[in-house]
């Protein structure tokens, strides 16, 4: 499939006379306009066009979803606004993402890892919205009230998970779908938690926004189990943030690079 023929797929899976397709050959994106709204969204095909090798009719879904959901916000916004009460998060991305909106506005952001941002977000529902500065007096909210309540939130979510032994590591999976699970890497006090539950190494991984994966790792076999795992999940996600992993120690996060994986147990040295 090329360009060209995922452009001609989607507008079949989005029929609206309110939407204007414009296709950049050159930069091998779509911009797609709504008439009515007068806002839009870029797609960058390059991206969809490889998960789609991979996941077929799935990332077809998954993207017509999220146009969906994006453009159903954009009209709830323009309709009633934003309003104090509503639940704001935070959201991981990686530092390559775009610190701007579409409309030039200055998304509120922190410094978190040099592999990752925290972002915030107002929760619509089914979606969320990245907060910018110009939204700031329609929320009636600081950005110092934003960011703490954000963090407050985040601790409410909820953490089950599944888990998979490897080689004697373990790995937890937390995937709730709800579009802020790499979010609970900011969840301190269930990190220390999980760091009370390990025999190895813990490590933490966000390569996509819908998953947080916590390693338990006793051997080297361990990382590089963790690496496949990361990549895998990173060229999958929909919204991927980054495939490198973190070793988490004392509530610090400390960037993993697997080829050096034997000279970071040697100064570490594992548990007994």
């Amino acid at each position: 499939m090329n360009s060209e023929q995922l452009i001609d797929i989607l507008k079949e899976h989005l029929p609206s006379e309110h939407f204007q397709w414009r296709f950049d050959r050159k930069a091998d994106k779509v911009r797609l306009e709504h008439t009515v709204l007068k806002k839009g969204m870029d797609i960058s095909l390059p991206e969809i066009l490889v998960k789609y090798e991979k996941k077929k009719q799935v990332a077809i879904d998954e993207l017509v979803h999220i146009i969906r959901e994006t453009f159903n916000a954009m009209e709830k916004e323009q309709m009633e606004g934003f309003g104090s009460n509503s639940a704001i998060y935070p959201v991981i991305r990686s530092t390559s993402f775009p610190k701007e909106s579409a409309a030039g506005q200055t998304f509120l952001m922190k410094d978190h890892t040099a592999e990752t941002r925290i972002y915030y977000a107002l929760d619509l529902g089914t979606t969320y919205r990245l907060i910018d500065k110009g939204m700031l007096a329609s929320i009636g909210l600081t950005e110092i009230e934003i960011m703490e309540s954000a963090l407050f939130r985040v601790r409410s979510l909820p953490v089950a998970m599944k888990q998979d032994v490897v080689s004697d590591n373990i790995y937890y999976f937390i995937n709730n779908n709800d579009g802020y699970d790499a979010s609970r890497l900011l969840n301190n006090a269930f990190l220390k938690e999980m760091e009370a539950k390990m025999e190895g190494h813990m490590t933490v991984s966000v390569p996509h926004q819908d998953v947080l994966i916590i390693g338990d790792i006793r051997n080297d076999t361990g990382y590089d189990v963790l690496a496949q795992m990361a990549m895998h999940f990173f060229t999958t996600g929909a919204v991927p943030i980054t495939s490198l992993s973190f070793l988490y120690k004392e509530g610090k996060l400390e960037p993993i690079f697997i080829l050096a994986k034997n000279r970071l147990a040697r100064r570490e040295g594992k548990k007994k």
